[in-house]
């Protein structure tokens, strides 16, 4: 229930009074649960009714979904349902009873019902709710035991613009919840289906110019075709976002016997797959000496102390700790700091023209020079020039990967390994 709203019958005096209290719940940042909630406490109180209700048209039943009474036990409860042709919803609807009642007694149709007698109806309003399309959700009721014969049509009018707000919302509640069927259905498609892959890009010492390592990157060919990035974002979004992960984890781990030995695998898990413990347990029996962990995220982290002390039985069997997309936001910043990584992957955003603009060559001076005072490897990603690499090397960095050094490709392209 909403706190911060409590408005007095006395401003529904008129519909502007009405249309402004609606827009201030609305504005007020709460669910739609808690809107509908305080929409009908406040009609029902005005109103001077006992219940009020909102309630869905669905196969053939009434379906109670947000209910306020007078008091703590009202007659029908939340989730509650009786069928369509036993209620008032229904004839209202078909015209058969008006939507404005005031002594149910004078009605011979109201009277008949046997609902009428189970709940004690003796005065009744209701309007359909629907959306904008005119499609049909329900109806915004109030009913009290007792006949009023002071309700009149400008409350009925109320009534209708409650009925109105009612339906924005639920219509909106409705396209999201159909909105995440369909990213939950997606994802749990990609991962039946198999429908990605693993690329592996090449890490130079290029002062050697030669491989140190490869990082795992996923490729999705599943529809819509977008950035892996977006992948991901959808899976958090639906709770699947430490499946999708390890899934991905699981396909690069098996290009790892086809590596150099000499060389690393780096694989990419975001805080909350650290925390879920699927990490440990994936990688139990791998020769963590040849694999690097890749922590992305770009939002703060809550508690590093409990992902530093998940990785750190790992950490001790040789397991290298990285920070991707160092310099890409705060975040990043305070992972370094508190995650204490082997290695700082300075990001794409720092790297790229970073032979002509001033302030990016600034602020990667700065976290290589932090690399050097806490012995933590820097690797630049996204080299693309000559001219790059150049400003690269002249600030000391030795390990870098990008276009210009090699793609990302499958590791059945033997020119890579």
């Amino acid at each position: 229930m909403l706190q911060n709203v409590r408005l007095g019958p006395e401003v529904f005096e008129d519909r502007g009074d009405a249309a402004s209290m609606l827009r201030d719940i609305e504005t007020a940042g709460h669910s739609v649960g808690d809107m509908l909630c305080e929409a009908l406490r406040s009609v029902r109180s005005h109103l001077g009714m006992d219940v009020a209700f909102v309630a869905e048209m669905v196969q053939g039943l009434r379906v109670f979904r947000h209910v306020c009474g007078r008091d703590d036990s009202p007659p029908i409860c939340v989730g509650g349902s009786d069928p369509l042709s036993d209620s008032y919803c229904q004839r209202v609807v078909d015209g058969r009873l008006p939507q404005l009642i005031p002594d149910t007694s004078k009605l011979p149709e109201a009277v008949a019902l046997p609902i009428t007698a189970i709940l004690g109806i003796g005065s009744y309003i209701s309007v359909p709710i629907r959306f904008s399309d005119g499609r049909l959700y329900g109806t915004f009721c109030c009913f009290s035991s007792k006949p009023d014969g002071t309700l009149n049509e400008r409350d009925l009018d109320t009534l209708r613009l409650f009925a109105d707000f009612a339906g924005r919302l639920l219509e909106t509640q409705a396209r999201e919840q159909r909105e995440h069927e369909e990213r939950l259905a997606r994802i749990n498609g990609v991962l039946s289906e198999q429908a990605y892959n693993v690329v592996y890009q090449p890490i130079f010492n290029v002062l050697r110019n030669s491989v140190v390592g490869y990082e795992a990157l996923a490729r999705f060919s599943g529809e819509p075709q977008r950035t892996p990035d977006l992948w991901f974002d959808e899976a958090e979004q639906v709770g699947l976002q430490c499946e999708l992960e390890m899934a991905l984890v699981k396909e690069a781990l098996k290009g790892l016997g086809d590596i150099r030995r000499d060389c690393y695998l780096s694989i990419n898990v975001s805080p909350e797959t650290i925390l879920a413990g699927a990490v440990g347990t994936l990688l139990e029996g791998q020769p963590l000496d040849r694999l690097m962990l890749e922590v992305t995220e770009h939002a703060s982290v809550r508690d590093y102390d409990l992902i530093a002390e998940a990785l750190a039985p790992m950490r001790a069997k040789g397991l290298l700790l990285a920070v991707d997309d160092a310099g890409a936001g705060y975040a990043s910043f305070r992972h370094i700091l508190k995650l204490k990584p082997d290695v700082i992957k300075l990001d794409g955003s720092l790297i790229r023209n970073i032979d002509s603009n001033r302030d990016c060559r600034a602020l990667a001076s700065a976290l290589i020079r932090f690399g050097q005072e806490t012995e933590c490897k820097i690797v630049a990603e996204c080299v693309e020039t000559e001219a790059e690499l150049a400003i690269l090397r002249e600030l000391q960095v030795s390990k870098a990967q990008g276009y210009l050094l090699g793609c990302p490709l499958p590791l059945g392209d033997r020119q890579m390994i």
